[in-house]
């Protein structure tokens, strides 16, 4: 079993900066591949970055601005998140699943999920 625990999220105004973690606890295989997800009221859930391994994939709205990296010792993915907008007001989700999801930021692809953190930008 996988369990997903995030932190970093708050509040900052339009054009600075967040780091979100996501810390990984359980069984732990070399083949898990792991994403960010984001959910703003009233909208569906939406893959914002996915990485496992060295690759890496983002959502057209987050590229140049938000990058996905890993550090394995730590059992931690990271979401640094520059330039915010108003528009990336949400919940943030990490999540994980153990086999290569046909489409990286499908979000039915996912087994595990964290519980999120909340991430407000005002403008």
């Amino acid at each position: 079993q996988v369990q997903l625990l995030e932190s970093g999220g708050g509040s900052v105004q339009a054009g600075g900066s967040l780091r979100l973690s996501c810390t990984v606890s359980g069984y732990i295989p070399s083949w898990l591949y792991m994403g960010w997800f984001r959910q703003a009221p009233g909208k569906e859930r939406e893959g914002v970055a996915f990485i496992y391994d060295i690759s890496t994939f983002y959502a057209d709205s987050v590229k140049g601005r938000f990058t996905i990296s890993s550090d394995n010792a730590k059992n931690t993915v990271y979401l640094q998140m520059n330039s915010l907008r108003s528009e990336d007001t949400a919940m943030y989700y990490c999540a994980a699943t153990y086999g290569a999801p046909p489409v990286p930021l499908e979000k039915a692809s996912y087994s595990y999920w964290g519980q999120g953190t909340q991430v407000t930008v005002s403008s």
